[in-house]
């Protein structure tokens, strides 16, 4: 955000990064995808990687998501204890 005036030379410098699914796990059968989100599709990763089977991408921002609800409670309750909720 803020750098959309970059877009076009970003675009340019990092086209060689883009995951595809022929270079994710070329002779590593058991390789991983992991990414923070958000992802941008196409540039960064294809969606036959992100959505595909050895994608972990969900459960990595499911494990953020409760790490991020016990900060706002802290943060709205001033307790320092939290227990998972759901």
């Amino acid at each position: 955000m803020g750098q959309e005036k970059e877009r076009e030379e970003r675009s340019r410098v990092f086209a060689g990064y883009c995951r595809r699914s022929r270079s994710h796990g070329a002779g590593v059968t058991r390789a991983i995808f992991l990414h923070c989100l958000p992802a941008h599709r196409g540039d960064e990763v294809t969606d036959e990687v992100i959505d595909g089977p050895q994608s972990r991408v969900w459960d990595e921002a499911e494990n953020r998501w409760y790490t991020e609800q016990a900060l706002l409670y802290m943060l709205i309750t001033g307790e320092e204890r939290w227990e998972r909720m759901g």
